[in-house]
């Protein structure tokens, strides 16, 4: 049976790089969409959001700032704004940004201040939310 080999690359790293994926699961700009092995050739953007990898059954989580992605020929590569696998999310780091993010935006400042207190409050939810499915998840961390 055909899988698919899935590189996800930043600016600083590289954050995932297997083969044999069966199937990933992508934030687009229109919804979700599925990639499965001989996928049609395409490119698209990426919005913010939690892109899902399942191989072997196991499903990894990685939350994703935007970016693009590429099929072709069973290979799958997504150009990320910023990834981060959701064991590598620090929780507490990411509320704190939340709250700091929540704290900015009651202050109403300029336009430019509020856009960007906004997108800071959407990672940082989109980090929480990927956090807490890998803590909930069968075989996850557990709470303390």
């Amino acid at each position: 049976m055909a899988r698919l080999t899935v590189d996800i690359v930043t600016a600083e790293r590289v954050t995932f790089s297997e083969e044999g994926v069966e199937k990933v699961i992508a934030p687009g700009t229109v919804g979700e969409f599925t990639v499965l092995p001989e996928h049609a050739a395409f490119i698209t953007t990426l919005v913010p959001g939690e892109m899902r990898i399942v191989r072997g059954g196991e499903e990894t989580s990685i939350a994703l700032t935007g970016g693009f992605l590429e099929v072709r020929n069973d290979r799958v590569v997504v150009l990320a704004d910023a990834a981060e696998r959701a064991e590598e999310i620090d929780a507490a780091r990411a509320e704190a940004a939340r709250r700091r993010a929540t704290e900015r935006l009651a202050e109403r400042g300029t336009s430019e201040d509020m856009a960007r207190s906004q997108a800071a409050l959407q990672r940082a939810l989109l980090r929480l939310r990927v956090a807490e499915r890998r803590r909930r998840r069968p075989g996850g961390p557990s709470t303390p």
